[in-house]
């Protein structure tokens, strides 16, 4: 780059690759996630529009849109509001940019009210500053009973069953039921992002990190991510007899599109 930049700015050039690049972004103590979340922070307060955009676009790679836009957010209170309203629009540019990129589905996806998310550009994988917890891999064995890609990483196979589920945005399980003679269910316990939990005959539940469900054996029920982001959740067999799982039809496109 600073040989092959801009005549006229062969300084310019030198500093950025030996000092910003070179120097910074290769010191140790902060991961790279980490070192772009708080680059795009300074750059949002400084109110350098060109830079921002280009690391708001870094984030988005690593990062889901709501989470660029809760953290543009946090700049608020100390950039004030007019820094703070021109980040939201170059990430609602950038939003949209990356979903024009990824072609005509990708851009189905609603803006919410600051016009930041996108739930094309949602399904972009989290970073790992997201959860204490591991994303897993691929659920491919339970495939079948989910809409749309999850992701498991079995936390403990001994005593009590602990496994972490993972949900990219829209991604929801089957109706089932965990049927037991005596004792069984599951807990839930949110740890990341923002899912739903519903049982047959009843409103769907909105839940965020902390939350707990406890669901007894023989109750119908789904869970899984929000429309808009992705949502991690340990799930915690209840030990019990005759305990099995029973696998119902998925949750309807219908009733799942009521969700916000």
């Amino acid at each position: 780059m600073a040989k092959n930049g801009k005549s006229g700015m062969p300084t310019i050039n030198y500093f950025l690759a030996s000092n910003c690049f070179g120097d910074y972004y290769t010191r140790k103590g902060l991961d790279l996630n980490t070192r772009e979340l708080l680059t795009m922070a300074i750059l949002v307060n400084l109110g350098t529009e060109p830079q921002l955009k280009a690391h708001i676009g870094a984030n988005l790679k690593i990062r889901t849109a709501e989470y660029v836009e809760q953290a543009i957010y946090n700049c608020l209170p100390y950039c004030g509001y007019p820094r703070t309203l021109n980040a939201l629009r170059l990430l609602k540019e950038a939003v949209a940019e990356t979903a024009s990129q990824q072609g005509p589905s990708a851009s189905s996806g609603t803006l919410n009210a600051a016009g930041a998310v996108n739930a094309a550009v949602a399904k972009t994988m989290p970073g790992k500053d997201w959860s204490v917890f591991p994303v897993g891999k691929p659920n491919d064995a339970y495939a079948k009973y989910f809409m749309g890609k999850s992701y498991l990483d079995m936390i403990s196979k001994e005593q009590v069953g602990v496994g972490n589920v993972t949900f990219e945005p829209a991604c929801r399980n089957n109706w089932h039921i965990h049927h037991a003679k005596k004792g069984g269910g599951q807990i839930l316990i949110a740890t990341a992002g923002r899912g739903y939990y519903q049982e047959w005959g009843k409103p769907a539940v909105e839940l965020k990190p902390g939350d707990v469900v406890n669901i007894p054996a023989g109750v119908k029920h789904w869970h899984g991510a929000a429309p808009d982001s992705w949502f991690q959740h340990l799930a915690i067999e209840v030990p019990g007899e005759g305990s099995r799982n029973e696998w119902l039809e998925p949750v309807s496109d219908e009733d799942y599109g009521k969700l916000k």
